[in-house]
């Protein structure tokens, strides 16, 4: 018999409630880390730091492995999808960041030249949109991926094996694919129309999503057990235990 489900108003306030619950119950050092990571990120996204005829970086590959280490965090303390409202939050919030930054940028003042200034804040649209969507995608196989590998750790879930292993091997995977579809949206769909013929080859967006994969795994690498120590304290402080108990009420179904 199919189960039958509760109204859509029902299921959004559900759903804002533990919402509202995660966002009160992640430390808020880790949320306020992850959204200004997710919002730097973006920024220096509008740069390229190094170009070649197989490589190309940009600014985004200095922060981005931040956003990572919160996810990774609070996945193995809350669960994946804990996490992933977590990302749409820091991505309602850099949009609203964006959205003032322009909003600032077209003000005039004549007395002023504030031509460059206004270029750095008021962003370009489509970067914005392959950012959101490339975030948002790795966010979510990041997420998953790291609670899947976790759950195959049976003996020793909360052990440093297991923590390490489902961190490097879904930084690693998620970080490649949210590279790879920042720079294929930017610098082979909307770069060339937009920006004068400027663009990246595939060859150039392939490695640059290996390259930078590959370093922010090793950062990912020097500061995992800062990581892990925190994961440990959490558990033992039983932080989150508000949510926890609401999950149990509405028995998983946020």
């Amino acid at each position: 018999m199919k189960e039958n489900r509760p109204p859509f108003s029902q299921r959004a306030k559900r759903y804002f409630r533990g919402t509202i619950l995660l966002l009160r119950s992640i430390p808020s050092p880790v949320v306020a880390l992850f959204v200004i990571s997710v919002v730097t990120m973006n920024l220096l996204a509008n740069k390229t730091l190094l170009q070649n005829e197989i490589i190309a970086i940009d600014g985004g590959i200095l922060v981005s492995w931040l956003s990572f280490l919160c996810m990774d965090v609070v996945t193995k303390h809350f669960g994946p999808r804990a996490s992933t409202r977590m990302s749409i939050f820091a991505i309602g919030v850099n949009l609203l960041t964006c959205l003032i930054f322009w909003i600032v940028s077209i003000i005039p003042n004549p007395e002023t030249d504030y031509t460059v200034f206004n270029q750095i804040i008021g962003g370009t649209w489509f970067i914005l949109l392959s950012s959101t969507i490339a975030f948002l995608a790795s966010a979510i196989i990041n997420n998953f991926s790291n609670y899947i590998i976790g759950k195959a750790f049976k003996k020793n879930p909360d052990g440093g094996l297991a923590y390490f292993t489902r961190t490097y091997i879904s930084t690693f995977i998620a970080q490649f694919f949210d590279n790879l579809i920042f720079a294929m949206l930017t610098f082979m769909v909307f770069a060339p129309i937009f920006w004068g013929g400027f663009h990246w080859t595939f060859v150039q967006c392939l490695t640059c999503s290996l390259l930078g994969a590959a370093l922010e795994l090793v950062m990912e690498v020097i500061f995992s057990p800062i990581g892990f120590g925190v994961t440990k304290y959490w558990k033992k402080e039983n932080v989150g235990k508000d949510y926890f108990a609401y999950v149990e009420e509405t028995g998983g179904k946020l």
